[in-house]
């Protein structure tokens, strides 16, 4: 027997309750996001008897408001694969089979780039954004009829430290970011102008289409920061303007993912334009739900906090929808709230978990 998501009475499309989440206005419930590794996300369709190859169906059963638009890769391959390993096509990072004891994962590995001298930075293929089918995004877009908000973009763009670490190795691209190593920092910018030019051709294509921009820049340890403020203002902040400044070009709210302990650049986000802010890892420092409200309520929305690390993974399903509803009645109050979990829910979740968090969002999530 299939389980099922008791909802609650909707009054507004799931379009118009992205929007008005972005505007700090009210709605009917709040808006809803989807985050899984393949294990946990194959369990739980068959729970919830949708197919496992179709998202589709799944959104609809948990409520899901938004989709991704992107546009398909049409040009010549650019990386090799070597043996027994698996290869990004658009990026060139390396990744092999880990296991372990609840599944397993494509791990990165063996950095291209890393140790790499001027000629190997300025060779290194980075796609070409004519090479992408921006019809065929339109017309995917279109087919939702209106009725979703839609996003283009994602957490690894520009995603600087993160998406160059997994090619050059992390130690390598913070010993670069930080002496501004000339062949590294072109080869960076020549990725983030790609992007940059991808995601302007897309938004182009999908005028009147599009609710909002999704970015990421990774920039936190559980602890504490993990590049300086400075470092940031002077090299990362420039790349990431040019994104915001894009969307706000086409009057597009910016969703900016970053891990860990994040906070201390949510005053830089601000003053930028951005509107919200994605992961919030509950554990790390100056993460809290709490926190983020009282130093942040009404000028950023916010995206997750519910914690995979926490109940979700490791209590029971009446944990997990404790721990939810305390979320929800800390943040609901100040509007502007995504209810997503902090990063994709890891195999290790149990399946009732899963179900009673989403259970929760209709349950506790309704604003009267």
């Amino acid at each position: 027997m299939s389980e099922k998501i008791i909802k609650v009475r909707e009054t507004m499309t799931a379009r118009e309750r992205v929007r008005r989440t972005f505007e700090f206005e009210k709605t009917d419930r709040v808006t809803i996001g989807y985050d899984t590794n393949p294990g946990i996300h194959a369990r739980l369709c068959q729970a919830l008897g949708v197919p496992v190859d179709d998202r589709e169906p799944l959104y609809q059963a948990l409520g899901v408001d938004y989709r991704g638009i992107g546009a398909p890769y049409t040009g010549p391959e650019l990386y090799k694969a070597p043996e027994n390993r698996r290869v990004n096509p658009l990026e060139g990072c390396i990744m092999r089979w880990v296991e372990h004891g609840s599944g397993g994962y494509w791990d990165f590995c063996d950095f291209p780039l890393k140790d790499a001298d001027d000629e190997a930075f300025d060779a290194f293929p980075v796609p070409d954004a004519d090479h992408f089918d921006y019809e065929a995004a339109r017309a995917k877009a279109l087919s939702y009829g209106g009725e979703y908000a839609l996003y283009v973009g994602n957490p690894g763009i520009p995603d600087i430290i993160n998406s160059n670490g997994r090619i050059m190795g992390m130690e390598d691209v913070l010993c670069h970011l930080l002496t501004e190593n000339e062949a590294a920092m072109r080869f960076i910018h020549r990725r983030a102008a790609f992007h940059l030019k991808m995601m302007e051709r897309l938004l182009d294509a999908l005028k009147g289409l599009v609710d909002f921009v999704w970015l990421g820049e990774d920039l936190g340890t559980q602890h504490t920061q993990l590049i300086s403020t400075d470092l940031y203002r002077e090299v990362l902040k420039p790349i990431h303007r040019q994104f915001v400044d894009l969307a706000s070009s086409h009057h597009l709210p910016v969703l900016v993912h970053s891990c860990g302990s994040s906070s201390w650049v949510y005053e830089d986000f601000i003053e930028m334009g951005v509107r919200g802010v994605d992961t919030l890892q509950p554990e790390a420092h100056n993460m809290s739900p709490e926190y983020l409200v009282r130093h942040f309520g009404g000028r950023l929305n916010f995206r997750g906090c519910i914690s995979t690390a926490g109940p979700l993974a490791y209590g029971t399903a009446k944990d997990t929808e404790d721990n939810c509803r305390e979320v929800l009645e800390t943040m609901m109050p100040h509007r502007g709230y995504h209810f997503a979990p902090t990063h994709s829910i890891q195999d290790n979740s149990p399946v009732e978990n899963v179900i009673a968090m989403y259970q929760a969002a209709h349950t506790y999530g309704r604003y009267e």
